[in-house]
């Protein structure tokens, strides 16, 4: 309790902190604050082996979703159609990387990537479509900005590994005559409740 209180108020300060920045350096982070810090407190808090996987995955669903906005403004109608076209492209990409990858970089980082770009972006894209290329590269780095502090909020806080969770994982060993317990297979994580893995 008392380390998601400390956690929390961490990335209360980060959000806080951004806004100031965005006062200071004239840069136009306010509205990309909350969401940022709040996305990068997920990618700090969720744990996941190897520790590269959740940043990298984060910035191929990144990547994947700034194309789906210039797949948009050069091909699709700007339709709904168009934009179900987009979003069903810009996931299916992202699961295949994730599988590509073999667990290595997990779903959930690559979709929490794509959701920065689109909630800080979509209605700036849906306002002047035909300033994509002005417009994009603002909103990524700003967004970039807003979610690498909240990341580095939670990372500094939240332990990266619980070593009593770790250790009731660890297999008891059975005393002499006794009968060897069969492993749980429930999932123990969100990454196994994802991919349907147990550890």
């Amino acid at each position: 309790m008392v380390r998601s209180l400390v956690t929390g108020l961490c990335l209360a300060v980060f959000a806080a902190v951004i806004i100031g920045l965005s006062n200071l350096l004239g840069l136009d982070l306010e509205h990309v604050a909350l969401v940022g810090a709040a996305l990068g407190g997920v990618l700090g808090l969720v744990p996941h082996r190897p520790a590269w996987g959740k940043p990298v995955g984060f910035l191929a669903g990144f990547l994947l979703a700034w194309l789906g906005f210039a797949l948009r403004a050069a091909w699709l109608p700007d339709s709904s159609g168009g934009r179900a076209v987009a979003a069903f492209l810009v996931v299916a990409l992202i699961a295949v990387v994730a599988a590509l990858s073999g667990g290595r970089l997990p779903l959930w980082s690559g979709l929490v990537g794509a959701a920065s770009i689109v909630g800080s972006y979509e209605s700036v894209y849906t306002s002047a479509p035909s300033q994509f290329l002005s417009d994009s590269p603002a909103a990524a780095t700003t967004v970039l900005l807003a979610v690498g502090l909240g990341y580095l909020a939670a990372s500094l806080v939240a332990p990266q590994g619980d070593p009593a969770a770790a250790g009731s994982r660890r297999p008891r060993r059975a005393a002499v005559g006794e009968e060897p317990t069969k492993r749980s297979t429930m999932p123990t994580n969100l990454d196994d409740l994802v991919t349907g893995a147990a550890q």
